[in-house]
């Protein structure tokens, strides 16, 4: 098919998917090679469809369309984040389904020079597996070795590449041969386009917990400055009622006056002292009884934590 005919199909073709989803996923594409993306096409298949193409064209497909949705449509908050190495993938479904999928796609990657770590990068403690006479590599970079039958063991775990420093041609060399592949490639989620409204996406990190905890602790925060200030609203309504009740029953308990919500509390204000005493005697009988099944508790979960062996960090046998 001729390339003006290829170009001509792309552009219907992303039209249509502006049309018919109502989230679009911007995805960093940088490292990820042709194998890797026919895996995550793969796995996505059924709830998003990707597209990648030229950023030229993808601005252009942009503007055609609104131009033909009336000049006005809410998709053309995408157009500036149209920058870079980026792609596409639509979907109906839930996001997080979706970025589960491109997280689980991710493959390992050596360190090269020049590039830019994503995280720091550990070099563990323990046998290297190299002779004694490549000591120049180790000695370069500070790393505390010594000589253990007949091969380098580093002493001590060293950070040798801080998050966003520049890996060295020295760093890089000495991870390969140690075979340590500290970095993943992937597509990587930077904004999500959700029925006209654009959001980073680490808006996606917020649980529903975080939602309740949140909420709840503001409300906490309302309702203290509104009972300090003497403003009546809805969440210091049960709060002030509460106060008013126990305000009666004490003026109640001292006048002798008595109405409904006072049944409760007549009940221990007429107790003679012996009663009193033992019923007291027995809440403290209960707590301790809760507190020593939680002692026991504990002591069944320090059993279960003795460690039965099992063999060193490298996976040998411990002897």
């Amino acid at each position: 098919m001729p390339t003006r005919e290829r170009k001509a199909e792309y552009f219907v073709r992303a039209k249509e998917l502006l049309r018919d989803y109502k989230k679009i996923l911007v995805v960093g594409a940088n490292n990820v090679g042709s194998k890797q993306f026919q895996q995550i096409r793969i796995a996505l298949r059924g709830k998003a469809i990707v597209l990648m193409g030229k950023n030229t064209m993808m601005r252009r497909i942009l503007t055609e369309f609104i131009e033909e949705e009336g000049g006005s449509h809410p998709i053309k908050s995408i157009a500036p984040l149209v920058v870079g190495n980026i792609g596409f993938i639509f979907t109906n479904s839930d996001v997080n389904e979706v970025r589960k999928v491109i997280d689980d796609n991710r493959v390992p990657a050596s360190a090269r020079a020049g590039q830019v770590a994503e995280s720091d990068v550990i070099v563990p403690p323990g046998p290297t597996g190299c002779d004694p006479g490549q000591t120049q590599w180790f000695q370069a970079l500070n790393v505390p070795t010594k000589i253990s039958r007949g091969q380098i063991e580093i002493v001590s775990e060293l950070k040798l590449v801080l998050k966003g420093e520049q890996v060295g041609g020295s760093e890089a060399a000495l991870l390969q041969k140690l075979n340590i592949k500290p970095f993943t490639y992937g597509l990587v989620l930077q904004s999500v386009y959700d029925n006209g409204a654009i959001f980073d996406a680490k808006v996606l990190d917020i649980t529903e917990e975080n939602m309740k905890t949140k909420f709840r602790t503001a409300c906490r925060n309302m309702a203290s400055v509104c009972l300090t200030i003497g403003y009546p609203t809805l969440v210091s309504l049960p709060h002030s009622v509460g106060s008013g009740v126990r305000t009666l029953i004490a003026i109640a308990a001292a006048s002798g006056y008595t109405f409904e919500q006072m049944g409760e509390w007549e009940k221990f204000l007429n107790m003679s002292p012996e009663e009193l005493a033992k019923l007291a005697a027995a809440s403290s009988a209960a707590a301790g009884g809760d507190a020593a099944a939680e002692e026991a508790k504990e002591e069944e979960e320090e059993e279960a934590e003795i460690d039965v062996g099992g063999g060193d960090m490298f996976g040998g046998d411990a002897y």
